[in-house]
Formats: structure tokens, sequence, C-alpha cells
């Protein structure tokens, strides 16, 4: 344990951003915790843990990463800078090193999420084009935030960013929870991620589990509280 608080860096996951932490920061500030909420570049594992590790770096003091969805593999990757002191992974993928997400996700049932994706291209170096996807806009609720309100929902699709296809292939190149505390929230009616899937890799962690019936993908969004509340056993823990 540290004897300075440590601080806790929030990273989003594909088709959201860092507004989807509002409720969650929110409740770690008024709780004295110090909160950044990362912008996830979105733009494939190996390049976004880059990233994130960059921006860990230049904290000063010891740091609880906080993982949603795709956020999760990134601070499997990121978190092994010595003074990451834990994890916690929100409705997140938890991959071992050499996995992708792509193959972790295939152990299960494909989840609904990935029949509602749209195709868009993007412009790279040297004038090439790759491709990133985004969930329908009129599947969003109910794949992605089933247990907000409709009117929320349509503004979370309005205002959702796109995701690299190269980031379901890329492999972690390391696999921090190895080496630190874990905690884990599996979201039980996750139409995003399958809930096993959560499930699978929070007890290959051997991370701290809580369950959230009828919790949808967006449970930083629907149950901030609950989110919060988990991030603080792991401050507590950590300090």
């Amino acid at each position: 344990m540290s004897p300075t608080p440590p601080t806790v860096v929030l990273v989003h996951g594909a088709f959201a951003d860092a507004a989807g932490w509002l409720g969650v920061m929110d409740e770690l500030q008024r709780g004295g915790i110090a909160v950044l909420a990362v912008a996830n570049p979105l733009r494939g594992l190996t390049s976004d843990a880059a990233y994130l590790a960059s921006v860990v770096s230049q904290i000063d003091g010891p740091v609880v990463l906080v993982g949603h969805s795709y956020g999760g593999a990134l601070i499997t990757v990121a978190g092994t800078a010595d003074h990451v002191v834990g994890l916690v992974y929100i409705a997140a993928y938890v991959l071992e090193e050499g996995e992708s997400l792509s193959e972790l996700q295939d152990r299960f049932p494909a989840p609904p999420l990935l029949r509602s994706l749209e195709r868009w291209t993007y412009p790279t170096e040297r004038g090439k084009t790759a491709t990133e996807v985004s969930i329908v806009p009129a599947a969003y609720p109910s794949v992605f935030a089933a247990d907000v309100s409709p009117s929320l929902a349509r503004v979370l699709a309005a205002s959702q960013r796109p995701l690299a296809s190269a980031a379901f292939t890329e492999a972690a190149s390391a696999a921090a929870w190895r080496t630190k505390p874990c905690w884990a929230l599996v979201a039980e009616a996750d139409q995003a991620i399958n809930p096993d899937v959560e499930r699978f890799g929070a007890r290959r962690a051997g991370a701290t589990t809580v369950e959230l019936e009828g919790a949808s993908h967006a449970v930083t969004v629907s149950r901030p509280s609950a989110v919060a509340d988990l991030i603080c056993e792991a401050v507590r823990a950590t300090s």
C-alpha cells in the first residue's frame, strides 16, 4: 500500500467518450479523491495503450487505473508501470498477454452488439485509409444503454466515438493484473460484451468482483454510485 492516496485515472471504451464518467467523477471528487478522465484515442490497442502509459507516466504519486469496456484492455497493458497500484475493470475486457479482443470474445457466444455495427473509413498516412466501426444509432439504446432514459440514449448514440477495426485483432503486449491487485464489475444485462466474457476475465485475473443485476454496458452512466463504490474500495485498499 502507498502512504500517498492514489490518483484515479478513468479510461473510457469504444462508442463513448470521457463524459460517460461524469457521474462517477462527481462521486469520487465529493469523496476527496483525485480523478483524471483520459480521452482515449480509439485507434488501436498498441497505440492507445502507449498513449495511456504516457499520461500515467506524467502523474506524480500512485495511480489506480479504471477501464470501461475496451478501456479494460488498455489498462491491462499500461498498468505495468511501477506506480500503478491497482486496476479496476468496469464491464470490461481483461486480456491475457498475447491475446486480442476477438480471441477472448470468440470463446463465448457473440453479443448483440456485433450485429449492430456500421463501418466507416478514415485517412491514414501516405494517402491510405483504414476502417472504423460505430453502433447503428437505432440499435444503440438496446445494445449499449438499455437502462438509461431513451432521450439520454439518443444523445449517447449521436455523440459516440468510433473504434478502429484494428483494435479487435491487436494482441496485448502485457497483462498487468498478474502483478497488480484487481477489482471488477460485471454488468449482468450487458448486450455489448457477453457478461460471461467479463466474468471469465475477472476470474482469471483473480479480481475482487461485484455483479450488478440489470445493468447495461452503459453502467458508468446508469449506476455511477455503484461504480464509484468499487473504485473507492480499490483506493482504500491501495492507500
